[in-house]
């Protein structure tokens, strides 16, 4: 493995020296979306919509593609087209039949989602990681960390046969397509563990057997892979993760922002580690961070995916973040770096002008990187606070250095209160931890109107008040344990709503779930 690692870093280095040309973004997703519709013609859904008349635009293909295709939401391709493939119908939305479905680990809605993986789509993920570690040229990396083990901490490698297709975790799939000297000598904890169904059955054997693997590498969601490293240093009895994994240098996250995690991380390390964020979905794997020092993650262009950005506001998205019929979007060249975009897409996969459920802001129009800021059902506007998940992180991440305390989890709902309204913030510290919920609260609030002008306003007026419970942070872990949701890429929601604060809410009842502190 040694010599094969030596090969890949003096290729990655090699390549460096060699920049292809690079066309304009517009001119990338223009061409990618001919290919699509071009791919997708003869499709159920191509011939619905017209699409060799639309490609018959030769010159305005991308206007004639948007008067003529709607918006939809997942509910609305599932319900009109992709269970069709679930029926081992071909050719519905994408050429040919359907062998694998992503299960989304589905933060926005309670139940998982079946999501459409192709050949080409698998390709295109594929492209999509050779191009990052391409990338990771550009980062202060040792060498030798490419000769060594990768950890992945996804969902369960099982797939599950459902007559003629498959279905799973995305990253289960990913694994099955996974090229087979990258399994044999790269992949860890290997086939044999990660196809085991139980979350905490695998991550006892990851624990056990950390000290035999020689890890460079780590991918994962922030607080689950927190969860390990911490296992693993209280099992063996050490100080720091490098004490078990000396050549550890790279970890690789995406899901949710590292913020919140990023100074509880430091202290389980024994030195400085590159943290590089990628964005990646059941749906398909979009960009990831090209360069140290950049805020944002920079999207792959031509890769088999059309972006449309449809700007977060009361004109294109009701109260409850769904679309409105025939929302304004703009292609990659049009958009700027002061607005909130909802991310449509059209895929590989047949996904047609898709709104997806994450919410971006441009950090550099002209390169194309972004950072996530939420989600379309996980932004909080009772009375036009517009408060995101971006300006909730700042406020965490802000009380957590002033206090000097761990914020694992945490997550706000909104309510009527005295005829007005109120927000309730849920945190999770670590159990025993002192955490006064006054000071909290008053942090929260202030760093809240400072970054957030509507929401300064609303607090004068409509938002009466704002409360603030302290939770121990496996109260959050045990409650996505108790929904199915352990582990992998599941995400504890940053704002309930509806059902999901009714479960919440009837958790902490039943199990006499006592806070900490509260104000």
């Amino acid at each position: 493995m040694a010599l094969l690692g030596n090969l890949i870093a003096r290729s990655l280095r090699l390549r460096k020296k060699f920049n292809p040309p690079v066309a304009a973004p517009r001119i990338y997703q223009r061409h990618v979306l001919r290919h699509l519709l071009e791919r997708g013609q003869y499709t159920a859904f191509g011939k619905h919509y017209g699409f060799n008349k639309i490609l018959s635009e030769q010159v305005d293909f991308v206007t004639a593609f948007r008067n003529n295709v709607p918006v939809h939401t997942y509910n609305e391709m599932f319900k009109q087209w992709w269970y069709r493939c679930l029926n081992n119908e071909e050719n519905v939305t994408w050429p040919g039949k359907v062998k694998y479905f992503a299960l989304s680990s589905g933060t926005s809605e309670s139940a998982s989602k079946h999501i459409p993986v192709t050949q080409d789509m698998i390709k295109s993920i594929k492209k999509v990681g050779f191009k990052q570690l391409y990338s990771m040229t550009n980062f202060d990396i040792p060498s030798k960390a490419f000769e060594k083990g990768v950890l992945m901490l996804g969902g369960t490698t099982s797939l599950f046969e459902r007559g003629e297709y498959y279905e799973g975790d995305m990253s289960g799939i990913s694994a099955k397509n996974m090229p087979r000297w990258m399994s044999s000598l790269f992949y860890k904890p290997g086939q044999k563990i990660s196809k085991r169904q139980n979350w905490e059955e695998r991550i006892k054997l990851i624990v056990r057997k950390a000290p035999q693997w020689d890890v460079g590498t780590v991918c994962g969601v922030p607080a689950w892979v927190q969860i390990v490293f911490e296992q693993i240093i209280k099992y063996h009895g050490v100080n720091n993760i490098h004490d078990i994994w000396p050549n550890l240098s790279v970890y690789i996250h995406g899901g949710v922002s590292f913020e919140p995690y990023r100074e509880s991380f430091k202290k389980l390390l024994g030195k400085p580690i590159q943290f590089i964020e990628t964005y990646m979905a059941s749906e398909g794997s979009f960009g990831f961070q090209a360069k140290p020092g950049r805020q944002g993650i920079k999207l792959v262009l031509n890769n088999g995916i059309f972006y449309e950005f449809v700007p977060f506001n009361a004109e294109n998205f009701d109260e409850d973040g769904n679309p409105r019929p025939n929302p304004k979007a703009y292609m990659i060249d049009e958009v700027n770096e002061n607005t909130d975009y909802a991310v449509m897409l059209s895929t590989c996969s047949g996904a047609w002008r898709y709104i997806i459920g994450d919410v971006v802001r441009f950090t550099d129009a002209a390169e194309g990187e972004i950072i996530i800021v939420g989600r379309t059902k996980q932004f909080l506007s009772l009375c036009g606070e517009h408060l995101s998940v971006d300006n909730m992180n700042k406020a965490i991440d802000t009380a957590s250095k002033k206090l000097g305390i761990t914020i694992r989890e945490f997550t706000v709902a909104g309510f009527s209160y005295e005829n007005l309204f109120a927000h309730r913030w849920y945190i999770g510290v670590d159990e025993g931890a002192q955490t006064d919920a006054v000071a909290l609260k008053k942090i929260i609030d202030e760093t809240l109107s400072e970054v957030n002008d509507d929401y300064a306003v609303e607090r004068t007026s409509a938002l009466k008040e704002v409360f603030v419970e302290v939770l121990p942070s496996h109260v959050f872990y045990d409650y996505m344990r108790s929904i199915g949701k352990e582990g992998a890429m599941n995400k504890f929601p940053r704002v309930l709503k509806n059902v999901q604060l009714q479960g919440w809410e009837d958790y902490l009842s039943k199990n006499n779930i006592k806070t900490a502190s509260k104000a």
